[in-house]
């Protein structure tokens, strides 16, 4: 019922949002994880709280995966799982910037069948269930079909341009971009604001789930560093990277990279 999921997913956002934008991020209390996992503020716990009641509450047979709560094996016995990052660029939202973002998705036996992506300080919505398409706001959104490499619009981190990551020695000549919140940056390709995106480093599941759907469902190509289909609800929830674009920009991003390559440290 992925129709039915996104629903509640929106409505599970906004009430995030909600909850959110009632800390002012620099003024919110701080902590920094243990072992250089980033920081985590009063907010993402706030909206953590709500969420791990609204939602189970509203599908009491799902499994429960989220960045701020402490993991269970249990979710592996289910057929549905949330995928839940309740502050997607936390050290944005600490530092009063407006590139964070709320990111939901239900996998149903590892795929993702219903996503969100919220940024609710820069009133952007954007939304897919599996068959149903992609929207920002409600309106079809559609991913680039640009095909070239040179002169194309690609979020990544700098380190992902270092020459050991690619067959030629060198990146290939794109334009660089980056956005903090890893969420925005895959939805942001959903919708064609860029062409392509890429990280290198292992990637943590509730950071990159909604994005898949979103992509995908806008037509797009979306895999890890590999090339393989992302799956998700792992026993240890981390995938080799995220390669996403349109097909063809898509394809020429795997054929560029270096499948040798070590990966980019997580922090």
């Amino acid at each position: 019922m992925p129709a039915a999921d996104l629903s509640l997913l929106i409505e599970a956002a906004e009430r995030a949002g909600d909850i959110a934008l009632k800390y002012s991020g620099p003024e919110a209390k701080r902590w920094d994880k243990p072992d250089g996992a980033g920081p985590v503020t009063e907010a993402d716990l706030a909206v953590n709280a709500m969420l791990e009641e609204f939602l189970p509450a509203a599908r009491p047979g799902y499994g429960w995966l989220s960045e701020e709560t402490e993991d269970s094996a249990a979710r592996q016995d289910r057929r549905c799982t949330f995928i839940i990052d309740p502050i997607d660029g936390t050290r944005s939202f600490a530092e009063g910037a407006r590139t964070w973002a709320h990111s939901f998705a239900v996998a149903d036996k590892g795929e993702v069948t219903a996503a969100v992506v919220y940024l609710p300080q820069r009133d952007l919505m954007y939304t897919a269930a599996k068959g149903q398409g992609a929207k920002l706001n409600g309106q079809p959104v559609h991913v680039s079909d640009r095909a070239a490499l040179d002169g194309a619009e690609v979020l990544a981190a700098k380190p992902n341009l270092m020459g050991v990551h690619w067959r030629a020695g060198k990146a290939p000549g794109f334009k660089r971009s980056h956005r903090p919140s890893l969420a925005y940056r895959m939805a942001a390709v959903a919708q064609s604001k860029f062409d392509a995106m890429l990280t290198l480093r292992a990637s943590w599941e509730w950071d990159i789930a909604a994005g898949d759907l979103i992509i995908r469902e806008a037509g797009g190509f979306c895999t890890d560093r590999a090339g393989t289909a992302l799956k998700f609800n792992n026993p240890h929830p981390q995938l080799n990277g995220v390669v996403a674009g349109g097909p063809a920009l898509h394809r020429a991003l795997m054929a560029a990279l270096n499948p040798q390559s070590p990966g980019l440290p997580n922090h």
